[in-house]
């Protein structure tokens, strides 16, 4: 079955519950891949105040809001209006000028070369074309401008994490059964040919994944399911951090060509 991207619907408010499964999200990784990004634009020596910035797939806001807090100015896309709305409240409450509409990752509402930088997390896995959602983002990014994206690879290692131990397993599991679907994971080298068709120069690759042993995952999982700590303590316990190898998650980033 592909992923069930209904999950972003109904439980939208969730991106900012604790007590949600959507929240490992936010204290897991997402700490991790806005250290990265954040990496890329001080060895590019960009300034991130002004920056334009588009977040495709943008869900409750979680990385447009680190974008802004430095600067940036940030829109977000998702197809889940839910999301958007959930994400465009808490922006609002929090004092941050962030911009959100319901949209296609296919099909964005935005003229060609407008953004400085496009951002693309935990969203490539969950499309039907992932490719045109590649060329649409080439697209609408300036010459010259950056290209954020992280997904998860198709190999042996990533069954086992995130679709075993992560959706299946009733013993282990914490997202809902189809959050994924294996056969919907990118390969790097796929990915790579897909960003150089759109004239988009990958320039880097890292793998994204727990700072902590297998042994302590266990440990923190058997916790979660007992109910002794909630999801949001389960992502910081994890320690995602960027590096290492791309068996699993991984991260990176390519520029538009001149």
């Amino acid at each position: 079955m592909p992923a069930d991207n209904s999950i972003y619907n109904d439980p939208a408010p969730g991106w900012w519950d604790e007590n949600h499964f959507l929240n490992i999200l936010k204290t897991g990784i997402n700490p991790a891949r806005f250290d990265f990004f954040k990496q890329v634009l001080e060895r590019h020596q960009l300034d991130p105040n002004g920056l334009r910035l588009l977040d495709i797939g943008c869900g409750g806001g979680i990385l447009s809001e680190e974008f802004a807090r430095i600067g940036c100015i940030t829109n977000g896309i998702d197809l889940s209006f839910s999301s958007c709305r959930s994400a465009q409240r808490h922006a609002i409450a929090g004092g941050l000028g962030v911009h959100y509409q319901a949209a296609s990752a296919e099909a964005l509402p935005y003229p060609t070369g407008f953004f400085d930088v496009v951002v693309c997390c935990d969203v490539l896995e969950h499309l039907p074309n992932p490719a045109a959602a590649i060329r649409e983002a080439a697209r609408v990014l300036k010459p010259g401008g950056f290209y954020f994206f992280d997904t998860i690879n198709r190999s042996l290692r990533s069954y086992f994490e995130n679709i075993l131990v992560a959706q299946q397993l009733p013993l282990t599991r914490f997202f809902p059964a189809d959050t994924h679907d294996w056969r919907q994971f990118i390969t790097p080298t796929e990915l790579a040919g897909w960003l150089t068709g759109q004239d988009l120069t990958p320039l880097a690759m890292s793998g994204l994944g727990p700072g902590v042993s297998l042994p302590v995952t266990a440990m923190q999982i058997v916790q979660l399911k007992m109910g002794r700590i909630t999801p949001a303590e389960f992502g910081r316990r994890l320690h995602f951090r960027h590096g290492g190898s791309l068996a699993s998650s991984y991260i990176g980033y390519a520029q538009r060509d001149y």
